[in-house]
């Protein structure tokens, strides 16, 4: 540590309001009041996506407030205040007494002492941080304007990551809407009908579409489409948990995914490897999740291993985009095995084989391809630009607060 660099306190630049749930008889989801937030289940990948609100908030996290969740088993989780909510008793907010622009410089100091913090949580099914302990985490003080410096050097970082992010999700949000159009309400086959020019739609993709309907057992479909299940249309790969003793950490074998918890936006996080897998995915296929919670879904990004709570599934023209956003449209159908388990949700096989879904003709699910697949490929180049960005700020992350490595000044 740089030798001029003091020993201190979180508490001796940082200000911690500890949350406090409002009554019951005030929440409400109909926007009446103040946003609310109660734990990490409404944080998103860098603000929170407030689903409640309060009309008689007790506690206030403000602008660019540090969120820190202090209870259950996302006990660590952070997110940054993007405007002012209301908190519940599982969340902190965290602000440096000096400003704004030294709040990179606190989330790292809290990412540093994270270790600490979850080693002396308390509880006994769940850890829980108390105000005394996120206080007294010891942290190394820099001079304000080494603080300041290394704040804009993580936060320059933090801004390129969240800007992926923000990409990211317009990318497939606009490939989201193009199925919803195409595949569930039918636009371009309602426009034909009607006498209607396509619009955002090149003549030839047009001609592709027909012109018309036609009645099947199940409801209304263009003409020379069908309603059937997922497995007419898709090949689906079942995972299976190989043996214990052939899971490792060290990177020996094949990345293993068990379940959701390795999900990420898009891509599943490397955490475990496997030496002898017994069922695959493919680069490309689609990641769901068939134990709870059933029905998230990510993409594998390389071959990979899958447990039994992960399915692969790949279109059988291997259209990897179009399963994707298939997939994800059959959302509300997993919810409904939420309660299927003893304990947990689960769906099998054969049930998911024999859900419903649009069997659209070939032809249409080549052209959708044609114009969502640049779109996840630039999803792609940002994740992995923010992995490795990521990769960066936590390798600096430690050398920074050492005063290993010194930010020079203009």
């Amino acid at each position: 540590m740089a030798t001029e660099w003091e020993i201190g306190k979180l508490s001796d630049i940082a200000e911690i309001v500890m949350g406090q749930s409002p009554p019951g008889e005030t929440c409400n989801e109909t926007e009446n009041g103040l946003p609310l937030l109660n734990g990490p289940t409404e944080f998103g990948g860098h603000h929170p996506d407030p689903v409640q609100f309060t009309t008689d908030p007790r506690k206030y996290a403000e602008i660019e407030d540090l969120l820190f969740c202090v209870r259950g088993s996302t006990t660590g989780r952070m997110n940054w205040a993007d405007q002012r909510y209301a908190i519940g008793r599982g969340i902190a907010a965290i602000r440096h007494k000096d400003g704004k622009e030294y709040q990179p410089f606190l989330k790292a100091v809290v990412d540093a002492g994270l270790p600490t913090l979850l080693a002396s949580a308390t509880g006994s099914t769940f850890p829980n941080v108390s105000r005394e302990q996120l206080r007294d985490l010891e942290c190394v003080l820099p001079p304000l304007a080494e603080q300041k410096r290394i704040a804009e050097v993580l936060g320059a970082l933090d801004e390129k990551i969240e800007l992926n992010r923000r990409m990211n999700a317009t990318l497939e949000a606009t490939a989201r809407a193009l199925f919803q159009s195409w595949f569930v309400d039918f636009d371009p086959v309602r426009a034909k009908l009607d006498g209607r020019t396509l619009s955002g739609i090149d003549p030839a993709t047009a001609a592709l579409f027909p012109d018309s309907f036609e009645h099947e057992a199940d409801g209304v479909v263009p003409k020379g489409w069908s309603i059937g299940t997922v497995k007419d249309a898709f090949e689906i790969t079942m995972g299976q948990s190989p043996p214990g003793d052939t899971y490792n950490e060290d990177g020996n074998g094949i990345p293993f995914y068990q379940g959701r918890t390795d999900f990420g936006f898009r891509f599943p996080t490397r955490r475990m490897y496997c030496t002898a897998p017994t069922r695959y995915a493919k680069q490309g296929d689609t990641l769901v999740s068939v134990r709870a919670p059933v029905g998230d879904i990510n993409m594998a990004d390389e071959e990979c291993c899958i447990g039994r709570g992960v399915a692969s599934v790949r279109h059988k023209s291997g259209a990897s985009s179009f399963t994707y956003y298939a997939m994800a449209n059959l959302y509300p159908d997993f919810a409904a095995y939420e309660a299927e388990g003893t304990v947990f949700g689960s769906i099998n096989k054969q049930n998911f084989e024999n859900l419903r879904c649009i069997v659209p003709s070939p032809s249409i699910v080549s052209a959708y391809e044609k114009l969502v697949g640049p779109l996840d490929e630039q999803i792609s180049t940002f994740e992995k630009q923010s992995r490795t960005l990521a990769t960066l700020r936590d390798t600096l992350l430690p050398k920074l607060l050492s005063g290993e490595l010194r930010v020079e000044t203009n």
